[in-house]
């Protein structure tokens, strides 16, 4: 499982850990776990990729929006078959 190192806007880091990608009407789209393994309950997020062709880092954000956030919830869902994704 590969793990991700975020920094949000205050300068904090925050690990995340990619679970499955996909790319949707030509944006990539993480679905991630803020824990490493099943025992504890992890916190399930996923994460558009924002960042400009140019840029040298990428840029994701939370999906919010709701009819987005079921559109990809669906597809991750169909990837990993027995996953049910709440929101």
């Amino acid at each position: 499982m590969e793990k991700l190192v975020f920094v949000d806007e205050d300068g904090t880091s925050v690990e995340f850990y990619v679970e499955e990608q996909t790319r949707i009407n030509g944006r990539s789209y993480l679905l991630v776990t803020d824990a490493a393994d099943d025992s504890d309950e992890p916190e399930a997020y996923i994460l558009k990729d924002m960042s400009q062709e140019t840029a040298q880092e990428a840029e994701y954000v939370i999906v919010d929006d709701d009819v987005e956030l079921e559109a990809v919830s669906r597809v991750f869902e169909q990837m990993l078959e027995n996953v049910d994704i709440e929101m």
